[in-house]
């Protein structure tokens, strides 16, 4: 594989602690990447990611959409030269669910019915 065709990829997670760097082919997509950094994932983290769909990856500011490829995303970092650091935000499935429930519950919670005009 031609040098050019591999892009070095750093992950940063939330505790600022990283995974890698890591060289990917340019046609990895961006579930191949995720799948990767989850069997990276460090052990004695209290949050572990467990599907991809735990994770997100976001590159200067944009969340990367998983069937793209490292090529399509790469305009988001074309003018860095060497180890690309991509943010990694862990939202595991029952977490997602919970905070949802939340804001259903607080649109419940948000009808007036005391409110009068005189």
């Amino acid at each position: 594989m031609p040098e050019e065709d591999l892009v070095e990829l750093k992950f940063r997670l939330y505790d600022g602690t990283d995974i890698g760097p890591i060289r990917y082919s340019s046609t990895s997509t961006v579930a191949m990447v995720k799948e990767r950094i989850i069997s990276e994932w460090p052990k004695d983290k209290k949050i572990m990611p467990k599907v991809i769909n735990d994770l997100k990856l976001i590159s200067a500011g944009k969340i990367l959409d998983d069937s793209k490829t490292v090529a399509q995303c790469k305009p988001s970092f074309s003018e860095v030269s060497g180890v690309i650091t991509i943010h990694v935000v862990v939202q595991p499935s029952s977490a997602k669910a919970k905070s949802e429930k939340k804001i259903d519950d607080t649109s419940k919670k948000t009808v007036c019915s005391s409110c009068s005009i005189l």
